[in-house]
């Protein structure tokens, strides 16, 4: 068995169709075939279904087997690499994170930290749901996922807590919000609102909230885009839910108003997600033990309460454990 092997049938899998495949590979499609072939020889089982024409069927069963193998020895073999690199200090390659909307606001920072330490990585940052990090970190598309901790069904992932989410209502900035310091919940369900759509963890969550409070608010405007509800409040009469760290973030807001949401204040446990295994991978391991020390120096906790925090820390990448 050949790497080349292993690489050529995630392509496969991934892309559905062989043509594409053996692009993505660098290949001809008979080179692709025919290593995909020499694979399922050594292995004594069929890979992919086969029918008339060079189109693509799907996989056996064997064959799902394989490809999620496959994916495991490719990424080993990229986090040996990567493990090297930062042995030599020149750790390369992306970071591949995944968030939900809510957290963009707290991204920044903490990349910031951790473009600072490796300027050699490249930072893809990917706003999905649940179900999509939980895929993307089994499958080795993620490194690394940033989502509520009480609420994700991300199967057995490491976790590591970052900080505690709590909502404010964000209005037009005049009468008769301006002598207003906080705001309940059935006030606010009074109010014209724009929401994130009800397919969203964000938005289910805010439904939840209401329902215990006995309103059931109908949103004037929906969207999955948080910054847009912002520029609602911003631009309109309508006012809009927000996670109250969301207020600090410069610029965003003028002519409006935050007001933390009472009766009750709920909140919601952010935390990091990585995928679990005897090794951890590298890229993660370096994000992770970032995140670390800025918790551990209080830095981003700061940041969120307002605070003017230098975001610069002195790290020493160490391995992690398994949780």
């Amino acid at each position: 068995m050949f790497i080349r092997q292993f690489r050529y049938l995630v392509a496969v899998a991934e892309e559905r169709h062989f043509g594409r495949a053996a692009q993505r590979c660098n290949v001809t499609q008979p080179s692709l075939s025919s290593g995909i072939k020499q694979l399922e020889l050594e292995l004594g089982v069929p890979i992919f279904l086969r029918g008339r024409g060079q189109r693509f069927h799907g996989l056996t069963a064997e064959g799902e087997r394989v490809a999620t193998w496959s994916r495991g020895v490719l990424a080993y073999c990229d986090a040996m690499r990567k493990e090297i690199a930062i042995m030599k200090n020149d750790l390369t390659g992306n970071l591949r994170l995944g968030a939900m909307p809510s957290m963009s606001p707290v991204l920044p920072w903490v990349l910031k930290a951790f473009r600072d330490r490796y300027q050699g990585v490249r930072v893809d940052v990917q706003f999905v749901g649940p179900e999509a990090m939980k895929l993307g970190l089994n499958n080795f598309a993620l490194d690394v996922a940033l989502t509520y901790l009480d609420k994700a069904d991300l199967g057995r992932k490491n976790t590591l807590p970052i900080y505690t989410e709590q909502l404010s209502l964000l209005v037009p900035d005049r009468p008769p919000f301006q002598k207003r310091k906080t705001i309940t919940w059935r006030e606010a369900a009074e109010l014209p609102l724009a929401m994130l759509r009800p397919s969203m963890h964000e938005r289910r969550f805010v439904d939840q909230v209401f329902k215990g409070v006995g309103c059931s608010p109908q949103a004037r405007v929906e969207s999955e885009s948080i910054l847009h509800l912002m520029f609602q409040a911003q631009f309109t009469d309508l006012c809009t839910i927000i996670p109250s760290h969301f207020a600090h973030a410069p610029g965003l807001h003028h002519g409006t108003r935050a007001l933390p949401l009472v009766e009750p204040i709920v909140s919601q446990d952010v935390g990091l997600f990585w995928a679990e295994g005897e090794i951890v991978l590298p890229m993660a391991n370096a994000f992770v033990s970032i995140v670390q020390e800025l918790n551990k120096s209080g830095k981003l906790r700061r940041h969120l309460a307002g605070d003017k925090v230098d975001f610069e820390p002195e790290i020493t990448t160490k391995k992690l454990k398994r949780a």
